[in-house]
């Protein structure tokens, strides 16, 4: 029997790692923000992460990001995967800095996460969180 969100609706179910393509795309993201030599640890440090979990609200609340509706196109894509029960692929995050203001940049997986909200708010989404890479 599938898992059941606390509202009974169907518990969002996730790799154990990123796809492949995650990877280029968040770099893609990145490259609106900073350098390529910035980007280019920042995909290193992705690959080498381990994950931890973090739950949906927090992660929207950090980015200072809104919740995206059902009726956005790639949010609606991944209800129907979470309604079919695939497994999506875990968010790639840049820490953000309390000290300074910046808030956390979701460089891969912000639709994962407004699915995962609109599911439940509190689903506990598995998260590659990496620091801004060092300057060179």
């Amino acid at each position: 029997m599938p898992k059941r969100s606390h509202d009974g609706t169907r518990a969002v179910a996730w790799l154990d790692g990123p796809e492949e393509h995650d990877f280029p795309a968040a770099s893609s993201y990145l490259s609106l923000v900073a350098g390529a030599a910035d980007i280019e640890a920042a995909e290193a440090a992705f690959r080498s992460a381990t994950s931890t979990k973090f739950k949906a609200k927090d992660i929207l609340r950090a980015a200072r990001l809104e919740v995206l509706p059902e009726t956005n196109p790639h949010v609606a894509s991944d209800l129907a995967k979470v309604r079919a029960g695939h497994a999506l692929s875990p968010v790639l995050l840049v820490r953000g800095d309390l000290r300074t203001g910046r808030p956390a940049q979701i460089a891969d997986g912000y639709h994962r996460v407004c699915a995962s909200y609109l599911t439940d708010e509190n689903t506990d989404i598995p998260v590659r969180i990496i620091d801004v890479p060092e300057s060179r």
